[in-house]
């Protein structure tokens, strides 16, 4: 089991207001698995993949990732574990302008101390697979939505990650492009990798295995689409 929440909450809070984001969760998630997270906007889904992504802290409950309870871990260790085992893909892409393609994948390989002869194998291969060698040098800017969004997802992948997570990775694409990524998602989970991404989009969440509803905060619904194998 790569993911395990149980009755996982996050509240945040002001002087006036008390808001649930994530009320009482409970989700297991195997590895190999491509599970979609689908509901109507403010229902918690992003809260939720901030959470397993250790970018925010749960506030009660308990999540184990790999069989280790990460929740009240000290940033400095989910930091760690989270360059090491997880990869990220943004709606918005989140490259950075002022990189090449090449070093926007190298990125991540650059935090984790990969020698740089490693480096340049491993972003090459990725060049290949994603068919973006011909723009390695090329700046995001001058991409269509498509291949910035290839190029994210490389990103994501190059340090071999446990787990994928994604947050409306066709959200900013026409159907063509959107296609493209789900495919290429979808590739990656055939070889192996845990995918687990929010979407509000039935056609998207049906690459997955599995189809998880939330609404106010809560898991409501689970639908295999698939079974997992």
């Amino acid at each position: 089991m790569i993911i395990r929440t149980n009755k996982l909450m996050k509240i945040y809070r002001t002087d006036e207001v008390e808001t649930t984001a994530l009320n009482e969760v409970d989700l297991e998630i195997k590895e190999g698995e491509f599970v979609a997270v689908m509901g109507p906007s403010g229902c918690g889904k992003s809260t939720l993949l901030n959470v397993l992504g250790m970018i925010d802290n749960p506030t009660g409950g308990d999540y184990f990732f790999n069989g280790e309870e990460i929740g009240q871990l000290p940033e400095r260790k989910r930091s760690n574990i989270r360059k090491h085992n997880l990869g990220f893909v943004f709606q918005s892409f989140n490259l950075i302008d002022e990189l090449t393609v090449f070093e926007n994948i190298e990125l991540p390989l650059l935090y984790t101390q990969v020698p740089a002869a490693q480096r340049k194998v491993r972003v090459e291969e990725l060049l290949e697979g994603m068919n973006i060698m011909h723009r390695r040098n090329h700046f995001p800017q001058q991409l269509s939505g498509g291949q910035q969004q290839r190029v994210a997802v490389a990103r994501a992948v190059v340090n071999k990650p446990k787990l994928i997570l994604a947050d409306e990775p066709t959200g900013n694409l026409d159907s063509a492009n959107g296609d493209e990524v789900m495919k290429t998602l979808s590739d990656l989970n055939a070889e192996g990798t845990t995918i687990l991404m929010v979407t509000h989009s039935q056609y998207c969440a049906e690459f997955g295995n599995r189809i998880i509803r939330m609404l106010d905060g809560q898991v409501v619904t689970e639908n295999v689409v698939r079974q997992y194998l």
